[in-house]
């Protein structure tokens, strides 16, 4: 395969992702590879759009979020995209902190239980 494009396999070993979650993002207008009969290639665009998914799924938005997004950028231009992004990273930031502090109360009341137990287990004969 040339250097600028992958093929389906090729496109799933470089993003360690399924055959199924590649064909889906497709089904959802994530993607659009090249079509040569069955097969299916992605050049440099597609590439940086699952780099963005992947990307964007690391970081909690859903896929819908993410076609929403990108489709932006083909309708409106990188200004209202970058706009959009701005909204989308304010949100999702806030929830990921309201997200951390959960969890460290969850942490503390862990520890402070464990803790309970041990001293508990300490006075057993």
């Amino acid at each position: 395969m040339t250097e600028d494009r992958l093929s389906f396999k090729e496109m799933c070993a470089r993003f360690d992702v399924t055959p199924r979650t590649l064909r889906y993002y497709e089904y959802i207008e994530l993607l659009a590879p090249e079509k040569e009969g069955r097969a299916r290639f992605y050049g440099p665009r597609e590439t940086a759009r699952m780099t963005l998914i992947l990307r964007g799924r690391r970081f909690g938005f859903s896929l819908e979020e993410i076609r929403q997004w990108l489709l932006i950028y083909g309708k409106k231009g990188e200004r209202p995209q970058l706009e959009s992004w701005l909204q989308l990273a304010d949100r999702q930031l806030s929830e990921l902190e309201r997200q951390r502090a959960e969890l460290e109360v969850s942490l503390a009341d862990l520890r402070a239980l464990r803790e309970t137990a041990v001293q508990e287990l300490a006075k057993l004969p």
